[in-house]
């Protein structure tokens, strides 16, 4: 591990952005440019003294997991999150048909959707980023750990992700979710991660091979879909997916309708932020 090198390319990337490049208010007037040290740990899911002491060249190697954090973190292009793993002296992620790399223009818009919830996701599932209204109405999916990020998974195999939709919801949500990812694995047959997924999921869901045996497919393409936030109540909103298809990724957006309820109740999410409103008990 070169830490030198590693502290400087860490400096140099903190610098060049500004707080509006990744959806920060700048503040307080700055003594200098570029994002200050908590914030790059902020966004990267670390803590303030880790991130210090890389750029301080007396940190430990990071791991695969946080250097990826840290390229999405600084907006780097594949290029320089190439050279960020070659610095620590770990090989750069391969470039895959399915990519988990998501470009810093596409970060870039998903940062100035203030006021609607929206995610970058691969096309069978994997959540890549998120904005601050999307952690506040579904979770903070890329803090749990790396096997509950992907949706598909967490949605039959983790017991709270029936909390995220009205009961009744729930069977047409499974369809949609089991047809996607079937459109997904024959378009990429040799595509390991959709194959995988699948097996697991037969293996360790009967909701899921049911549905898997009934044969449907259908791409993911723009709905009407009903959450419930256990603060908020329900709220009906729109999806629209944009598609990259270069790297075989979704931006996915929710939106509501202006006048109805629930466009008040969404404008209520965006003031509350991730508080917990849930009554105490006395």
């Amino acid at each position: 591990m070169n830490r030198s090198e590693l502290a400087d390319f860490l400096r140099r990337a903190r610098t060049r952005l500004d707080p509006s490049d990744v959806g920060l208010t700048a503040g307080a007037r700055r003594r200098t440019p570029g994002l200050r040290r908590e914030e790059v740990a902020q966004l990267a899911g670390m803590s303030v003294d880790y991130y210090t002491r890389l750029e301080q060249s007396r940190g430990p190697n990071p791991s695969r997991q946080m250097l990826t954090a840290l390229a999405r973190a600084l907006r780097l292009t594949e290029d320089e999150r190439d050279h960020l793993f070659h610095l620590t002296g770990e090989q750069p992620p391969r470039r895959e048909a399915t990519s988990t790399y998501v470009r810093p223009s596409l970060l870039l818009v998903l940062d100035r959707l203030h006021d609607t919830p929206a995610m970058v996701v691969t096309d069978y599932g994997e959540v890549l980023a998120q904005n601050a209204l999307s952690r506040t109405l579904s979770g903070d999916v890329l803090a749990r750990p790396p096997q509950g990020r992907n949706m598909i998974r967490h949605f039959f195999l983790d017991p709270a992700a029936q909390e995220l939709f009205p009961p009744e919801d729930r069977p047409e949500r499974a369809r949609e979710q089991v047809a996607g990812l079937r459109a997904v694995a024959s378009a990429r047959p040799t595509d390991l991660e959709p194959s995988s997924l699948v097996a697991e999921l037969r293996a360790a869901s009967e909701e899921f091979a049911r549905l898997w045996d009934e044969h449907k497919v259908a791409v993911r393409r723009a709905t009407t879909k009903r959450f419930r936030h256990p603060a908020i109540g329900i709220l009906e909103l729109d999806c629209e997916v944009l598609v990259n298809s270069d790297h075989n990724q979704q931006l996915i957006i929710h939106t509501a309708r202006p006048g109805t309820e629930s466009y008040q109740r969404l404008r209520l999410l965006r003031v509350v932020g991730s508080q917990d409103l849930t009554p105490t008990s006395p």
